[in-house]
Order: C-alpha cells, then sequence, then structure tokens
C-alpha cells in the first residue's frame, strides 16, 4: 500500500473522529458548562494526557527551530478553533455548523500552499473548487446559508482550523504526527490553564454524566486522539490531498447530528455525499509537489 493511500484511509478516520465535535459540543453547552470550560478546558485535559503520553514514551525534546511553528499550531488548533466554534455552538444547530465549516477543505490547501510550500497543480485546484462547490450547492438546497452572527465565529473555527491542520501536517513528515499534538498542547499550557482557573468556581460539577461524557470526548478524541490519524495522514499523502477527505465531515456531522440531537437528515444529503467522494477519488490522480523539510 502506497504512503498516499495510506495517507488518505488515516485521514478518513481522522475526519471520522473529529465529525463528532460539533453535536457533542453542543451536548456540553447545553448541558449547562460554559463557553472556556468547553473551549478550552478540554485543551488543559489533553494536555496532561499528552504530557503523560510524551513522558512514557520517553519522547526528545524537539529541535528548537520547530518549537515557533509548534506553538503557532497550537494556539490555532487548540485555542482558535475549539474557542471559536464553542462560540457559534451556543447558537446555531450542529447541522448547520457542519455546513459552514465544509470551506475546510479549500482553507486548508489554500494554508498549505501559501505557509507550506506545497504546489497543487491546477487540476487539483479544478477538482478542490468541484467538491467545495458541491458542498455549497448542498448547503443552498438545505437552505443553510442564512448567515448569522455565529457564522462569523464558525468562519474564523474554519481559518484557524485549516491553518494549524497545514502547520501540523508539514511538521508530522519530522517529527510524528502523535508527537506534533502532544508537544504543542504541552507548549500553550502556560496560555490554556489561566482562563479556565479563572472560570475554575463557576463550572457546572453537578452536570449529568451525559454532558461530562459530551465534554471527555472533546478533549481526549477531538483535542488529541483524532490528530495522531489525522497528523500522520497529512505527513504520508500531503496537506492538500488528504485535506480533500475533509469535504466528507460535513455528511458525517449531519449523520451524527441526527444520531446524537435528532436533527433531520435527508435523501439529498445521501447523493451530496456520493458526488463528494467521487470529487475525493478524483483528487488523488492530480499532482501535488511539496518543498523539502528544513
Amino acid at each position: 500500500m502506497s504512503d498516499e493511500i495510506k495517507g488518505m484511509i488515516l485521514g478518513v478516520i481522522g475526519v471520522a473522529i473529529f465529525s463528532l465535535t460539533l453535536p457533542v459540543t453542543r451536548i456540553a453547552l447545553a448541558g449547562g458548562l460554559d463557553v472556556i470550560t468547553v473551549g478550552i478546558g478540554r485543551a488543559v485535559v489533553a494536555a496532561a494526557v499528552a504530557a503523560v503520553i510524551l513522558w512514557a514514551m520517553r519522547q526528545p525534546i524537539p529541535p528548537r527551530r520547530y518549537w515557533m511553528r509548534l506553538v503557532v499550531a497550537g494556539m490555532l488548533l487548540i485555542i482558535g478553533f475549539p474557542l471559536s466554534m464553542s462560540i457559534a455552538m451556543q447558537s446555531l444547530p450542529a447541522s448547520h455548523g457542519g455546513i459552514v465549516l465544509g470551506v475546510l477543505p479549500f482553507t486548508t490547501t489554500l494554508a498549505a500552499a501559501i505557509f507550506c510550500g506545497e504546489r497543487p497543480s491546477p487540476g487539483f485546484w479544478v477538482v478542490a473548487l468541484i467538491g467545495s462547490g458541491a458542498v455549497a450547492a448542498f448547503a443552498v438546497l438545505e437552505g443553510g446559508v442564512e448567515m448569522q452572527a455565529a457564522d462569523l465565529w464558525m468562519l474564523g473555527a474554519a481559518v484557524s482550523a485549516g491553518t494549524g491542520y497545514a502547520l501540523s501536517g508539514e511538521l508530522s513528515r519530522a517529527l510524528g504526527g502523535w508527537q506534533v499534538i502532544c508537544w504543542s498542547l504541552v507548549a500553550c499550557v502556560p496560555l490554556i490553564v489561566p482562563p479556565v482557573a479563572w472560570v475554575w468556581s463557576d463550572i457546572h460539577w453537578q452536570a449529568s454524566w451525559q454532558v461530562w461524557t459530551a465534554f471527555g470526548y472533546v478533549a481526549l478524541f477531538s483535542q488529541l486522539i483524532g490528530f495522531f490519524a489525522w497528523n500522520r495522514g497529512l505527513a504520508l499523502g500531503s496537506v492538500s490531498r488528504v485535506a480533500q477527505v475533509q469535504l466528507l465531515q460535513l455528511f458525517m456531522t449531519l449523520a451524527a447530528s441526527k444520531l446524537l440531537l435528532g436533527e433531520e437528515i435527508g435523501a439529498v444529503t445521501i447523493i451530496f455525499a456520493v458526488a463528494v467522494v467521487g470529487a475525493v477519488a478524483l483528487s488523488r490522480r492530480m499532482v501535488v509537489t511539496r518543498r523539502q523539510l528544513t
């Protein structure tokens, strides 16, 4: 099996894990947990687990030249995306948020071209636009494009995530997929602990087990374990190519929203999901070049 195919498979696994993030975040917020606890507190838990993993695996400290990118990627993925997304999820349905995040593949590919030296071929850009266009068309047909104030937070989350994914994917070629997210979490501890300490006394500790289970999911899976597969997939298959797998995330999120929150999903969703799978498959035939690691 080629590295490219392995990367795509790992990308699908990562996306499947991430696809539950919006609905379970909404469960946690609706159950009484505040935005800081859900948006940043999850990273505190993930950082503690990451530190134990790094210690247990006897991982050497990364060279100094990588630390700036680790911190920037961490700020985007550990603070920017979760906090913006949690604010939006206070008022948006998870399914609506999933539609807005349909721009993620394009923002990730664009960030890879700008910051990571990847050069997708013209054909790749065409296929990427077709895939993104299919997602946009689905949003129009489903009536999910009426802009709300919270949509701006979701768009900010998409830009943060796309840029953070690109930086993490490139770093993973040198440091390893799970190592990148673990070191990024540890590096951001001075930034994430103070806000959580500030709201500590106001946390709704009496929330139901379902709410705390939802929080546990976003802390351990969305913020940590999902990146083990995702970062490795980006490193193996290229950020631009594997990013197209995110086109499937919308439909996975809609399915999860149906199962967990009872939000509606129809036959049109299935039709567009098949079309998006075709676009992802076609993108594999297009050329993407990458720069050498430094």
